[in-house]
């Protein structure tokens, strides 16, 4: 499948087209993504974005797919603003829900997130993110564990790849027939600690979000692997999508120089 420059022109009422298969939507501070061809009653949803973008995220689905529900739900890790409309999604659509074995306390009421950093970052978000809830969500029954061998039961074609560090079982999926990447928080294309930022949707590639990342060492390791997989476009869990030459060099650097461009100099989180 060849990849195709992500214009205005592939925007739709809902979303923007990165792939034929591949639609992006922004709600609010956060992207969910819809793999599926248009019209197909085959199609799964990643992420499930911040509360009270439940009817958009529907809305998006039936411009796209009809009145056909989605396979599944897949989460690359369950902080707030990647599973703020699932219960409600979940009441509209009785699908089941695709996690890492590690994030599954986090999706059964059992464990809560650690607390965010608001001291690194420098921008008015990180600043604010001791009011983001780090309470975990309860879906009881409704979630499963991925395979521990990175298939995807519903997405054949993809695999999940464990990135820990964001969260401890935090996933990216990647197609490798045309080098797809979804690599939700693992790294980003957008400051997120800023305001100006995330309403600019400047793009830059970022690691993941300061504020809400425990483990640096980690998130390092997951970006060395996830540049060694030579993405050729990349939707990522806040930013725009990115694709080409632009995408290669930005990753390639953020792999070298994880440590001066990723990891804040002082925090919660850091190793002194």
């Amino acid at each position: 499948m060849e990849t195709q420059s992500v214009h205005e022109e592939d925007r739709h009422v809902h979303g923007l087209a990165v792939l034929r298969d591949v639609l992006c939507l922004r709600t609010a501070i956060v992207n969910v993504v819809f793999v599926g061809e248009p019209g197909s009653d085959d199609y799964v949803l990643v992420d499930a974005g911040v509360r009270g973008y439940a009817g958009k995220i529907i809305e998006a689905a039936e411009e796209r797919y009809g009145q056909r529900p989605p396979k599944a739900i897949l989460l690359t890790h369950g902080h707030f603003d990647h599973v703020g409309a699932l219960h409600e999604l979940l009441e509209k659509w009785q699908v089941p829900v695709y996690a890492h074995a590690l994030e599954m306390p986090y999706l059964t009421g059992k464990m809560a997130y650690p607390e965010p950093d608001p001291t690194v970052g420098g921008g008015l978000v990180a600043m604010m993110s001791p009011m983001f809830p780090n309470d975990p969500i309860d879906l009881g029954e409704r979630v499963r564990a991925l395979p521990t061998d990175g298939s995807i039961p519903v997405l054949p074609g993809w695999q999940s790849i464990h990135t820990p560090g964001h969260t401890q079982g935090h996933i990216s999926l990647f197609r490798e027939s045309d080098r797809t990447m979804i690599s939700g928080d693992a790294f980003i294309t957008t400051k997120q600690e800023s305001v100006w930022h995330v309403l600019t949707q400047e793009q830059e590639i970022h690691g993941p979000p300061m504020y809400f990342t425990p483990d640096w060492e980690a998130a390092w390791n997951s970006v060395k692997k996830l540049e060694r997989l030579k993405p050729r476009v990349v939707v990522t869990g806040h930013g725009l999508p990115m694709q080409g030459e632009e995408l290669a060099q930005g990753l390639s650097k953020l792999a070298r120089e994880f440590d001066t461009m990723a990891i804040p100099e002082h925090g919660r989180y850091v190793k002194g």
